[in-house]
């Protein structure tokens, strides 16, 4: 009940900042992409500080983070790995949810950030309009991240991973760095409740650009769910308890 009480005023003061600092650095942030960062980035470090003293998580960012123009290929379990992704990173910008767009504040600084945004239910479409784009924003070097399940998926739960982002990385031509993380076991995808313990967020060794399409993505899925699935493990939970 305790724990409950302190995620409860956690997850509510969250919110109230992020009205705060979407509104304060608003203006810096139409002018500038810059800013747009600066807003975002200074948010995120926030609920990291607040998020260890008022219900117990740490959040650690593992292995080489990529500065270069890369293709981010990310396990998507809660907010907290989208925060800890984009705050490691130097110039990132991600492929997302076209209702977001919409989203109070949040939708802002996802359009000044260069999000590419996609339509659920209508793959084949959603796939080209991504790549196209994608291929408009390339004069903005950066990381594109894409979390090639398509959504958050929940600790020791089985999803497909998408076609899309193979699409991507033969569209692009640049090496994939795969994202493995325990996050969801702390920050869960739905609910008030935040466990204590160490949120890992963790790049993985690039892959190289030319793989084919389905070596590609069988890599990308067996590399990513394996350290996942060992961080999980690190993290006091069992992945294959739920099958």
């Amino acid at each position: 009940m305790i724990q409950y009480l302190r995620s409860l005023v956690f997850v509510g003061h969250i919110y109230v900042m992020m009205l705060i600092i979407g509104v304060l650095w608003a203006p810096y942030a139409i002018l500038s992409k810059h800013g747009a960062r600066s807003a975002c980035k200074t948010y995120s470090r926030y609920v990291f500080w607040s998020m260890r003293w008022m219900v117990g998580i740490k959040a650690e960012v593992r292995g080489p983070v990529p500065e270069g123009e890369v293709l981010i290929a990310a396990k998507h379990q809660s907010f907290l790995d989208i925060m800890m992704i984009f705050t490691a990173l130097p110039s990132a910008k991600f492929i997302m949810k076209r209702e977001i767009l919409w989203t109070p504040i949040i939708g802002l600084y996802a359009k000044r950030l260069e999000c590419v945004p996609v339509e659920r239910g209508k793959r084949g479409a959603a796939i080209g309009k991504m790549v196209a784009d994608v291929e408009a924003g390339r004069a903005t070097p950066g990381q594109l991240i894409i979390y090639s399940q398509g959504t958050r998926v929940a600790p020791g739960v089985k999803a497909p991973y998408k076609v899309g982002t193979a699409v991507l990385y033969e569209q692009l031509g640049q090496p994939c760095v795969p994202v493995a993380t325990n996050v969801g076991i702390f920050w869960p995808r739905k609910g008030i409740i935040r466990r204590p313990g160490t949120a890992i967020v963790e790049f993985l060794p690039a892959m190289p650009e030319g793989m084919e399409r389905d070596a590609f993505l069988a890599h990308l899925e067996d590399t990513v769910e394996t350290r996942s699935n060992a961080l999980m493990r690190e993290g006091g939970f069992d992945p294959d308890a739920l099958r």
